[in-house]
């Protein structure tokens, strides 16, 4: 069968690349290896991780702020299965959705295990030990990432492991051990925290979510050590892990060289991913990827060294964040097409749902400094938004960063609560160039969360906040 175009995984890049293709007339076909569509995100990572998060924070607000909010209940327990099963719910009626789409855009999909014969010809090996081939004109690699491994630290998926396991958990336990301050990590960490469970983060930098803004991370530690009991043990390096019964055991080395040992009913590794390129058949067509990370180098039209073979999302080089593969699924058909779609890379919003939220887009001040940027700081607290006063929500704070010359918005970061959502204002004021003072001089409704947003950008323009 010939097709204008073949996408190797249906996760977020892929299949709103597939859907793109389609819209633009392109004969389109996609290939998933599992029986459902939908990749990590839509399975067993960004979909099923949020459904526990919302259903765990509803559990953690009534145990601890209704009273408060007026409203008394008694004999408050979590029933862990039925929460399982309502994020099983969740992920089903998304991936169904994903079908859904398929169908109506006309796009064949197939099931199996897609791998390069030649640059145009993808061999399927199906699930019964049969196989076929497709060819096509264009070839997208979507093929996404998998939990990075540690090797003197076996995943034996029962006590020791990984995020998707962590999903499945049919029980709070006691305690648990998270290898890893990143996003991954808390935001698992925090779910079982507001349950109950005593979790300790084990990270080897000396700051959790290294990668953003330096002040968010101080701010989420101190909240989620404050609100959720969570203990950090920064600067250790883990050395190895073993299970007795249902207790396991992770060693690790502080800053001083000191051995340290901490027990739990569980351990979660999750110190990142790693794009998952094995099997492609790659070497068929002359594709090697990068030693580090085993990630596919492409050109600025997202080509690979093979003309007509474009890869996205986890595979390539940047964050690995679903949104960014989704663009990069669209830019990739536009491409094809003939059309001319660029991505700026510096505006592709990085978020972390813990409670509260965390998120950020643009350069961090730590950015700024190094590239020797002059620049200009204004924030808010939350404290001292009354929409925030309202909800119990008073942690954490907003900060723009501006250009010192020209008042350009150059970094937004932002903790508390709904911050996942009001980083697109962000986003869409710094895609426009907009400046400092034009967040401050627009309308913000009152009382609202992005109140904030206006408040720190005042005080970037003139130190002028109005509420502080």
């Amino acid at each position: 069968m010939q097709y204008d175009v073949i996408i190797i995984g249906s996760g977020p890049g892929g299949y709103v690349s597939a859907i793109r293709c389609a819209q633009l007339g392109l004969k389109t076909a996609i290939i998933e290896k599992y029986k459902t569509f939908g990749g990590t995100c839509l399975n067993v990572g960004c979909i099923p991780s949020k459904a526990l998060l919302d259903s765990s924070e509803h559990f953690h607000n009534a145990a601890h702020t209704f009273e408060t909010h007026g409203i008394k209940l008694k004999d408050l327990k979590v029933d862990m299965p039925q929460m399982i099963a309502r994020k099983d719910d969740v992920v089903a009626q998304n991936t169904a959705g994903i079908t859904y789409l398929f169908k109506k855009n006309k796009i064949d999909s197939f099931e199996g295990v897609g791998s390069f014969v030649d640059k145009n010809t993808i061999k399927i090996a199906k699930a019964d030990g049969s196989s076929e081939n497709i060819t096509g004109k264009n070839v997208v690699i979507a093929s996404g990432s998998k939990p990075t491994a540690l090797p003197f630290l076996p995943v034996d998926k029962k006590r020791i492991i990984t995020s998707t396991e962590a999903l499945n958990i049919k029980e709070v336990p006691k305690s648990m051990i998270v290898i890893g301050g990143g996003v991954i990590g808390l935001e698992l960490g925090s779910v079982y925290a507001r349950l109950g469970t005593k979790v300790s983060v084990i990270e080897f930098l000396p700051s959790i979510i290294a990668t953003m803004d330096a002040g968010l991370g101080k701010e989420l530690q101190r909240v989620l050590k404050k609100s959720l009991g969570m203990e950090f043990l920064m600067g250790h390096k883990v050395t190895g892990a073993s299970v007795k019964g249902k207790t396991v055991t992770v060693t690790a080395q502080n800053s001083k060289g000191e051995d340290v040992t901490v027990e739990a009913d569980y351990c979660i590794v999750a110190v990142g991913r790693t794009a998952y390129t094995e099997g492609l058949g790659l070497e068929n067509i002359g594709i090697k990827t990068e030693e580090r990370g085993n990630k596919i180098p492409v050109n600025a039209h997202l080509e690979t060294a093979v003309p007509g073979v474009y890869a996205i999302g986890d595979v390539i080089t940047g964050a690995m964040l679903a949104h960014k593969a989704e663009d990069e699924g669209t830019f990739v058909a536009e491409t094809i097409a003939g059309q001319k779609p660029h991505i700026n890379y510096n505006l592709i919003p990085g978020v972390v749902y813990t409670w509260p939220e965390v998120a950020s887009v643009g350069y961090t001040e730590e950015q700024l400094k190094t590239n020797g940027v002059k620049y200009k700081s204004g924030s808010f607290p939350f404290k001292a938004s009354g929409r925030a006063k309202a909800s119990m929500d008073t942690d954490g704070f907003v900060k723009v960063l501006a250009d010192e010359a020209t008042d350009e918005i150059l970094g937004v970061h932002m903790i508390g609560p709904r911050a996942a959502d009001m980083i697109a204002e962000a986003v869409v004021a710094m895609e426009y160039r907009a400046s400092a003072e034009d967040i401050a001089r627009i309308c913000h409704a009152h009382p609202t969360y992005t109140e904030a947003i206006k408040e720190a950008a005042m005080a970037a323009t003139a130190n002028r906040a109005i509420h502080m």
